[in-house]
């Protein structure tokens, strides 16, 4: 589904944000990210930053986040929701990940959300090379000590880690036994509004076989694996 996924990040922002903002109902995420290092503080680079769903959980507790991605559409609807909430610790600019517009060494945290991997289906026949750049990207821009964390699915609509697709499960091999990044994961739920919301959403993002599931077993709540992998520079 490579061309309907780059359809939606490029004109549908506002219903993607409003399926993400679905996700992690339990607020697992942060508390897993925390653990991994505490955020306050920190200088945080993020790639791949989408409408701002990762920019918006972390931008409250660091001393600055600078988000990147390649859609101005979706980096619309993330600076209309950060400016809401008040802050003036982020900056967001247009960028491919493999080349962001920051200094070397300027962040103790590098990370990115459910966006290194479309590079699997966008560039099959060399995904290796596309996200081992943005991955270069991620130690260019950390400081020595700096943690970068890579944020990926590990199935929807399955209790337990489950890769969508054996694609991606190389990928989550590649990124632990070639670039030595350290697996963990955590359930990230969606809890829908309604089931007619549920099947909407499901439907818009994922397609007709996962709505179809959805209304069978009357899903509301949709169970999401997430992976988190990270690596300390």
């Amino acid at each position: 589904m490579p061309d309907h996924f780059r359809q939606i990040y490029a004109a549908h922002a506002d219903r993607y944000d409003r399926m993400v903002s679905r996700e992690d109902y339990q607020g697992n995420l942060l508390p897993a990210l925390e653990h991994i290092r505490p955020l306050a503080g920190l200088d945080v680079v993020e790639f791949g930053a989408g409408t701002g769903r990762l920019t918006r959980l972390l931008a409250p507790l660091v001393r600055s986040i600078r988000a990147f991605d390649a859609s101005h559409h979706m980096l619309d609807v993330a600076s209309d929701s950060l400016r809401r909430m008040g802050l003036n610790n982020w900056h967001l600019a247009v960028a491919d990940n493999s080349s962001l517009p920051v200094g070397s060494g300027c962040a103790d945290l590098a990370i990115e959300g459910w966006s290194f991997g479309h590079a699997t289906g966008w560039y099959p026949d060399r995904w290796r090379e596309v996200i081992g750049a943005a991955l270069a990207e991620m130690r260019r821009v950390l400081r020595p000590g700096g943690t970068a964390v890579v944020i990926e699915t590990l199935g929807t609509g399955f209790e337990t880690p489950h890769p969508p697709n054996p694609v991606l499960a190389e990928f989550y091999l590649w990124l632990e036994q070639e670039h030595a990044f350290v697996p963990g994961w955590v359930r990230t739920d969606y809890r829908f509004e309604s089931l007619e919301e549920a099947v909407e959403l499901t439907r818009f993002f994922f397609g007709d076989e996962l709505a179809g599931q959805v209304e069978q077993h009357g899903w509301v709540v949709l169970p999401e694996c997430t992976g988190i992998w990270r690596r300390e520079y």
